[in-house]
């Protein structure tokens, strides 16, 4: 038998409680997509492509690799899509399978720093009112890529410091202390580009 949506999804009977609205058309597209339609999986990959892209570009240092993560990505999405239980958004589901190709396109060179605690004691100094989103973009593409990963994962994704640990194998310890570093030496790099 097929695998539908519908079998996937949690039952009313199950007690199952959404935290969130399921949208029909996802419903459908994943149904497409189950039953191996390809117009249903261009559909689902062009809804999504953007959003991930902007991910996977921050994550990685070109935009040819960044297209390549988020091929890779895809393929994931579209092998493990029978096991998705809606116990979150469909958008959301397919975010963590993008960060993770995305941590994982970087872990062969990625090197955390183990930093001392006094990291975390530095206070930073308010931003200047003449910050845009350029600057802010460089800045943000000139850390290391454990630094931009961490900074990422917890500033602009919104991740907490033991999933983002989790995500990039690293101790929580080492995601707050990373994260400490690379508002200080984005502080450092925006008065560069900025004066």
């Amino acid at each position: 038998m097929d695998a539908t949506i519908s079998s996937i999804l949690p039952t009313f009977n199950q007690k199952c409680i959404l935290s969130y609205q399921v949208d029909p058309y996802e419903i459908e597209l994943v149904d497409g997509c189950l039953k191996g339609d390809r117009l249903s999986q261009r559909a689902l990959y062009d809804r999504y492509k953007d959003a991930m892209y902007t991910i996977l570009f921050r994550m990685v240092d070109t935009e040819d690799e960044a297209s390549d993560c988020l091929q890779d990505a895809f393929i994931e999405v579209f092998k493990s899509l029978k096991n998705f239980g809606a116990k979150s958004s469909l958008g959301a589901w397919i975010k963590t399978i993008v960060v993770r190709q995305g941590i994982h396109r970087q872990k062969h060179r990625i090197i955390f720093d183990e930093l001392t605690a006094k990291h975390e004691e530095q206070q930073l100094e308010p931003w200047d009112e003449n910050l845009n989103g350029t600057y802010l973009e460089k800045g943000i593409m000139s850390l290391s890529p454990g630094y931009r990963s961490v900074f990422l994962l917890v500033e602009v994704e919104g991740y907490t410091h033991r999933e983002t640990a989790e995500m990039l194998s690293i101790s929580e310890g080492t995601s707050k202390s990373q994260l400490a570093r690379a508002k200080k030496i984005l502080q450092e790099k925006l008065k560069e580009l900025m004066y």
